[in-house]
């Protein structure tokens, strides 16, 4: 079965960096598009950036762009996110996510929490 698990999310100050990271199995890693997602308290879910099977095509939202980066490593089955310059509106919960056979599988989630 499709499994997600979401690591790396932590306290940060503002201004500074993090690096999440998403293991996936169950599935063929290569050949699916995957995406980053997050929500804030009270908030709904919002895509912060996808990234192509191969990795060659990339999106961001607007309010993450240019501080932002999703990569994928399809040899480990991985996709980072990579966070710099972080702002404590960028406090949420961040999953992992994929669409495959038309059904959305989401990871448990990781806390970021951006605060002096």
């Amino acid at each position: 079965q499709v499994q997600l698990v979401e690591s790396g999310g932590g306290l940060v100050q503002p201004g500074g960096s993090l690096r999440l990271s998403c293991a996936a199995s169950g599935f063929t890693f290569s050949n699916y598009y995957m995406s980053w997602y997050r929500q804030a308290p009270g908030n709904e879910r919002e895509l912060v950036a996808g990234i192509s099977n191969t990795g060659s095509s990339t999106k961001y939202a607007d309010s993450v762009k240019g501080r932002f980066t999703i990569s994928r490593d399809n040899a480990k089955n991985t996709v980072d996110l990579q966070m710099n310059s972080l702002k404590p509106e960028d406090t949420a919960v961040y999953y992992c996510n994929v669409v495959r056979l038309r059904s959305n599988y989401w990871g448990q989630g990781t806390q970021v929490t951006v605060s002096s």
